[in-house]
């Protein structure tokens, strides 16, 4: 299977970042100096929390931390999620690597 390239946009900054089909959507924004905030990085501890206005995501584990109601409102966990498409997300703690 070939490796896809995707272009994340942060809505509320209008950042963008690619992100391959084999990279977690916070590993892409950490190599294209964009700091989301994190901390288990395996999706339990819900402080990567995100919502996906636009595109789809899935998980490299069995069952993020996410309920099927926050799923369905958009909710995401960047640290376990990996771009099946474009993407549009709201990060507002987003920062900028210096």
């Amino acid at each position: 299977m070939s490796t896809k390239t995707y272009r994340v946009t942060l809505a509320a900054q209008e950042w963008h970042f690619e992100v391959s089909t084999e990279t977690t959507l916070l590993s892409a924004a950490a190599a294209a100096g964009v700091i989301l905030p994190s901390s288990c990085r395996n999706g339990t501890c819900r402080t990567c929390l995100c919502r996906l206005q636009q595109g789809r995501v899935s998980y490299g584990i069995e069952w993020p931390g996410l309920s099927r109601e926050e799923k369905e409102e958009g909710w995401i966990l960047p640290c376990v999620a990996q771009a099946e498409s474009d993407l549009v997300i709201e990060a507002p703690a987003a920062l900028r690597s210096q």
